[in-house]
């Protein structure tokens, strides 16, 4: 709803653009970044400093915690006389896919005594724009043709954007003073003063950081401090059929909550946290969608009814239930989750959707269905899915055994026989031998598929010894993550496939169809780097090591979405970030991954110390 604001500041008679915009041809204009002294966080308020000749300014941006608002301030550093602000705010009103043409929508704009109030169309929510310090005055000036180069880069042939000046600020700024611009998407007007909100920004991060430090018995460093302020980003309210509840963005700009994201992410993001409450919550919220054995892999963006499509969420939920246990030794919470689980397993024994059922001939679970990507390697482009993985997966069997052993253990917690549940386990094992390749000294990726064996070199393997139970043996194990180290392994992540595969792409890039048949065939997944390091700590017993291979993550926080982890990367070389600037789960598994290695060099420095 608001794409930018372009400032100006007046001392005497001389004024100075602090603003910038790029046009269709290239042109910036303003070109205030000329005028940028230096950036940097403060906990997750971005901060720019602004210097001309005897004048010294800072501009901060703090996102409003549980309201639908975002202020800016200008704090004035130092300056020779009195300084004029001049802030032109420019606004659109579109979903984050889309783009707004000049004349789209009415964008009705009008004064009320308290604020400017912009209205795209009768029945569009309206922006508030309010100032604090500052006087506000309605504008309709349309500025025709910025250019999106995102938009560009990645292939969209829609990539110029109409924005309308919607709105002039206008007062003085004085040393030590504050001034703010407000804007608010909340259904009513506000009320409340937003005066004090980077003093609440300030004691919401402290307070993230005290529950993350009580957390971490190895301690809290600048490292994972940045990490645990970033796994907050991406929990938040989801009332689904009008029932409270918490859930997981996959990732910003453009992912809502999907079911295995939220899954995989939840332990780094709230235990490792010390938010087990807000476990619970998004637990809870996913339960009470189990249907046929499954939870939703994606809550429509939109609403509508949940989407039933993958054969991994439901089974990376069940390894969040046992994390949270494991954390918290709620037995209550697994006496009231019992049944949700066995039903679980109940419905995937029997047969689900998508041909998810387990194999009566080996007790393996196998998925598939045409036209259906049921797995994490999820891309498909209108009717062609790019990696189909139909048959016997090695991830999800994996998960499918500690998911057998995870009910072997609550059943004693909740006075129910373990065996049976122990008993299949154990058969799960003794089939996963089967997806040894003996020529390649790793695992296949997919066995009993349409063409059989499928001997791509992927990472999926590595869940295999990441995992809390393993169904393979030592030696076997430290096979597995010699390959994946030798063929997979980057600083930033693991390859989604062998750069000595036929069909590996080292880059991301290209048109939206293009980097859909690239996404999972050599693309960097920064997720992936916390399951390799537990796995390698696993076989190596290494913690020192195993810290190290995170810290090329650390100089990341500061290269693309500032303070956090991307998506994915390219698998060639300089690895260039791509996708979602700030994702879930890779925040959460490099947090996650963190802590408990820092907990065992801790625990080993002590044990050495004993010993001596």
């Amino acid at each position: 709803m608001v794409t930018g604001v372009l400032e100006t500041v007046c001392v005497g008679g001389t004024s100075w653009s602090l603003g910038s915009a790029l046009w269709h041809d290239g042109t910036i204009a303003p070109d205030g970044h000329r005028h940028l002294e230096s950036f940097r966080l403060e906990g997750r308020i971005p901060v720019w400093t602004y210097s001309v000749p005897g004048l010294r300014l800072e501009k901060r941006v703090v996102m409003i915690h549980g309201m639908n608002e975002t202020a800016v301030e200008y704090r004035l550093l130092e300056a020779p006389g009195p300084v004029r602000l001049h802030a032109e705010v420019l606004v659109t009103y579109r979903d984050h896919h889309a783009t707004t043409a000049c004349g789209d929508g009415q964008m009705d704009v009008r004064k009320t005594p308290t604020a400017v109030i912009v209205t795209a169309f009768p029945q569009a929510r309206p922006l508030h724009i309010r100032g604090i310090g500052l006087s506000l005055f309605p504008e309709h000036t349309w500025h025709r043709r910025h250019l999106l180069s995102e938009e560009r880069e990645r292939g969209f042939s829609d990539f110029l954007e109409d924005d309308l000046h919607a709105a002039t600020a206008e007062g003085d700024l004085v040393l030590e003073g504050r001034s703010l611009l407000v804007f608010s998407a909340e259904p009513e007007e506000p009320l409340r003063d937003a005066g004090d909100c980077i003093e609440d920004a300030a004691r919401l991060d402290e307070e993230t950081l005290r529950k993350a430090e009580r957390a971490s018995p190895g301690g809290l460093d600048g490292f994972s401090g940045r990490l645990a302020l970033a796994a907050s980003d991406f929990v938040v309210d989801r009332s689904v059929e009008n029932t409270p509840g918490m859930t997981v963005l996959a990732g910003y700009p453009w992912f809502s909550d999907w079911g295995r994201d939220t899954m995989i992410s939840l332990p780094g993001l709230t235990l490792a946290t010390g938010r087990p409450e807000v476990a619970h919550s998004i637990l809870l919220t996913f339960a009470r969608f189990v249907s046929q054995g499954m939870i939703p892999n994606r809550f429509p963006d939109s609403g509508g009814a949940p989407e039933y499509n993958t054969v991994d969420a439901t089974l990376w939920f069940i390894q969040a239930v046992r994390a949270y246990f494991e954390a918290t030794s709620d037995a209550s919470f697994a006496r009231n989750l019992w049944p949700v689980l066995t039903g679980i397993v109940e419905a995937h024994r029997r047969g689900t959707r998508h041909g998810i059922s387990v194999d009566p001939e080996d007790g393996l679970l196998r998925a598939g269905e045409p036209g259906v990507q049921l797995t994490w390697m999820d891309a498909k482009c209108h009717d062609w899915v790019v990696t189909p993985r139909h048959g016997k997966c090695v991830e999800i069997n994996a998960l499918w055994y500690n998911a057998l052993v995870t009910l072997g253990a609550l059943a004693r917690e909740v006075n129910q026989p373990e065996g049976p549940w122990l008993k299949d386990a154990e058969r799960v094992m003794a089939s996963f031998s089967r997806f040894w390749n003996k020529g390649e000294g790793c695992l296949f990726d997919v066995i009993d598929g349409p063409s059989g064996a499928d001997p791509s070199i992927r990472p999926n393997q590595i869940f295999a010894v990441s995992l809390p139970e393993s169904p393979l043996d030592e030696e076997k194990q430290r096979e597995v993550v010699s390959v994946c180290e030798r063929e997979l392994l980057t600083p930033v992540g693991l390859r989604s496939l062998s750069p000595r595969h036929v069909d590996y792409r080292g880059t991301y890039t290209g048109d939206p169809l293009t980097r859909d048949g690239r996404y999972h065939q050599g693309t960097v997944w920064g997720w992936l780097l916390g399951p390799f390091t537990l796995a390698h700590f696993r076989v190596h017993h290494n913690a020192e090591v195993a810290l190290a291979l995170l810290e090329p993550l650390r100089d990341h926080l500061s290269e693309a979405g500032l303070g956090s982890i991307s998506e994915i990367f390219d698998g060639d070389w300089p690895h260039r970030p791509r996708g979602c600037i700030a994702q879930a789960w890779s925040v959460a598994e490099t947090l996650r991954a963190r802590q408990f290695l820092q907990a065992r060099r801790v625990s080993d420095q002590t044990s050495s110390e004993r010993r001596s």
